[in-house]
């Protein structure tokens, strides 16, 4: 159901000319579905038997329409009373040196423009919270018209500086620390030159450079075939490969292994379930970071082993640099889909990003990392896109041609753009309590760890990959599972390569691959 569309049949009749659509009781063993509509206007019973008709055709068929009608007309003093409500519940800190005489409301023909008295020293604390734009957008859903706010810098005792203080004293957070814990029961199967005592967390392993272990349970097994010519006699030897999924509890790593003759039987024995110490050290293969794995050798983790949690700053009071905004579409979804949306879906919180980068390169075990260009996200709540966090990001090295062709995104739009030290603390804070979700979501998260760790905070969030969902849910329906191919099988355009594009459109794709699969991935 299109809602501007709707709203636009309605205010046609001038008793519903400001009308507003305050909500949906759905009534689901009856089929009726009774909507509650706000005035501000004297209305007549034929209007509201008209509604209901208009109504009527937005609905699935087998439905009923009832429409309940609710007459706002607020003055000066209810609507400032309302304000300082929301404020005192919606932002706290902001209400602690608010009181109700700081709120001035001057009512327009439909509307109200209200002004909210702050001292000098309260206005970067009131400011970066976007505080004016959401009361705003409170007052008009629950009020008829348009209403907007300013604030006025006043004398008043300024705010006790703890009101402003960022974040509490911290001691000094370990930068990109590697995680490791104790190999239990080893035992050989293709050996090793000294056997290894400790295994890297999956979860910090692409930091890691030279040669070292990871320790884990398989998750997935197979034994594949390819042909490899004898260098000596030039004839085609047929070989094996396995490619192997290892968790540890803190994360997954897909292994590719090439045994040796003497232990390739050894290695078909190897079943899911099973626990392996599989040594190996870091490549980069088709622009991704890989595992190669030397070693392959049975072994496991310590009894009851309970991952120990990095060190890191707590989320940030408030946001400084990149503010979050509004997302509005009216055309995601119609107001009939949270029926079909599993409870997974409306029951978690989700960030969907994108990044991004001057190159490839998202592990400093390779050498110097790439870096971060642009950041884009949305965040998902009772599974509709709610937020946007979208924000370039300044890089003291010249683009490539390749970058700027590639992105479309120059040095001069560089210019002025916040530091990574800036955006990252505030997109922490955007992706606080949420589940993160990406297009080949490891390699974007990398870099956002990476950077995470150098400025204190750690992104321990549980991911979801999109494209491993669409391999599970359009096996056989696309041509590849790039992000293209999937939207476009939802029917969904969008501008390719560019930060907040991409994840606009990656959460439109996981809503639906998540209303198919009907709940999420273990």
């Amino acid at each position: 159901m299109k809602l501007t569309e709707y709203l636009q049949e309605l205010r046609v009749m001038s008793g519903l000319k400001n009308a507003i659509l305050y909500g949906i009781t759905i009534h689901k063993k009856s089929l009726v579905a009774e909507f509650s509509i706000v005035t501000d206007k004297t209305y007549v019973e034929a209007e509201v038997e008209r509604a209901k008709r208009i109504t009527q055709t937005y609905l699935p068929e087998g439905w009923t329409a009832e429409i309940k009608m609710i007459k706002r007309v607020p003055d000066a003093e209810t609507i400032r009373q309302r304000i300082f409500d929301y404020v005192a519940t919606k932002f706290p800190a902001v209400s602690a040196f608010l009181a109700l005489e700081h709120i001035q409301v001057e009512m327009l023909e439909s509307g109200a423009h209200f002004v909210v008295d702050i001292a000098s020293g309260e206005q970067p604390l009131f400011s970066s919270g976007k505080i004016l734009d959401d009361v705003s957008g409170y007052l008009q859903s629950y009020y008829c018209g348009t209403f907007y706010g300013n604030v006025r810098i006043v004398e008043k005792e300024p705010v006790g500086e703890d009101l402003l203080d960022e974040l509490p004293e911290t001691e000094d957070v370990p930068i990109c620390e590697i995680r490791r814990f104790p190999i239990w029961e080893y035992e050989k199967i293709d050996g090793a030159d000294e056997i290894p005592k400790s295994a890297v967390y999956i979860a910090d392993h692409h930091l890691t450079k030279g040669v070292y272990s990871v320790c884990g349970k398989v998750t997935y097994i197979e034994e594949k075939q390819y042909v490899k010519r004898n260098e000596t006699t030039g004839e085609d030897v047929q070989k094996s490969r396995f490619s192997i999924t290892l968790s540890d509890g803190t994360g997954s790593t897909r292994i590719t292994y090439f045994p040796k003759k003497a232990t390739v039987e050894k290695i078909r024995d190897i079943r899911t379930g099973d626990s392996l110490v599989i040594t190996g050290e870091n490549e980069l293969f088709n622009g991704n970071l890989s595992f190669k794995a030397n070693k392959i050798n049975r072994g496991k983790q310590p009894d009851n082993f309970t991952p120990v949690a990095k060190k890191g700053k707590p989320v940030p009071k408030l946001y400084h640099t990149v503010f979050p905004q509004e997302y509005v579409d009216y055309t995601q979804t119609d107001l009939f889909a949270s029926w079909d949306k599993p409870a997974d879906l409306t029951d978690n919180v989700f960030v969907v990003f994108d990044l991004e980068t001057t190159g490839l390169n998202n592990s400093p075990a390779m050498g110097k990392m790439d870096r971060i260009i642009e950041v884009g996200a949305v965040k998902i709540v009772r599974g509709e896109i709610k937020e946007r966090f979208s924000s370039f990001v300044a890089c003291p090295d010249c683009l490539s041609g390749k970058i700027i062709r590639l992105t479309g995104i120059t040095d001069e739009d560089l210019v002025g753009a916040p530091s990574i030290e800036d955006v990252i603390p505030d997109f922490y804070k955007f992706a606080d309590g949420a589940i993160l979700v990406g297009h080949n979501v490891t390699f974007d998260a990398r870099f956002v760890q990476y950077y995470g760790e150098e400025n204190g905070y750690y992104f321990g969030h549980r991911q979801l990959d999109t494209l491993n969902l669409a391999q599970e849910l359009l096996r056989g329906q696309l041509p590849n599972y790039k992000l293209d191919s999937v939207a476009d099988y939802y029917g969904f355009t969008f501008n390719h390569h560019r930060a907040f594009d991409d994840a606009c459109v990656t959460a439109k794709v996981f809503i639906e691959l998540i209303k198919k699969r009907g709940k999420l991935p273990d």
